[in-house]
């Protein structure tokens, strides 16, 4: 059954929402691909909180029509956004099943709603997380001062040892 022009406007809305709630959305096409591997895919998206929306070719159109070319709509297949809370999650988790499924491809996206090739999605997928990244900068930060402490204490056990031989000395 067709969709209404309301439900064709309310479908529009959804994908500039979406474009608006998240800071990287990610252009995918697969075809001639099980249900069973889109549900796995599907599955896999929503454990790192990002969701997967198959759109139609005209709605994206419309919505984009200053980044897609028309001529590049008619040689895909079917379309998805991929709609990530954070810079990298959804890079990763889809460059990974693109290994997998040949049938699946990246076609590209936006991050923070500047157009991204391919490539430079791919190239997200390989960045640590935000997570990761952090944890790496305190633990830059924490091997200096951590030094600092050992060295504290070894001055300080350096004058207990002193003073002890020096009782030792004395008592003998």
């Amino acid at each position: 059954m067709a969709k209404t022009k309301l439900q064709k406007q309310e479908a529009l809305r959804d994908i500039q929402h979406g474009f608006e709630d998240s800071k990287l959305v990610v252009l995918t096409s697969y075809s001639k691909m099980p249900v069973q591997d889109v549900s796995q895919l599907r599955r896999k998206l929503n454990q790192e909180s990002v969701s997967l929306k198959t759109v139609k070719k005209t709605l994206l159109k419309k919505a984009m029509t200053d980044i897609v070319d028309e001529n590049d709509m008619l040689e895909i297949g079917n379309l998805s956004l991929a709609y990530g809370k954070d810079e990298t999650t959804a890079a990763k988790v889809l460059a990974e099943f693109v290994k997998t499924h040949e049938n699946f491809k990246i076609l590209g996206g936006w991050l923070e709603n500047k157009f991204l090739t391919k490539d430079r999605v791919s190239a997200l997928a390989k960045l640590l997380s935000k997570e990761e990244t952090l944890a790496k900068l305190c633990g830059t930060l924490n091997g200096p001062l951590n030094s600092f402490v050992r060295v504290l204490n070894g001055n300080t056990r350096g004058l207990v040892n002193v003073l002890k031989a020096i009782k030792d000395q004395k008592s003998n």
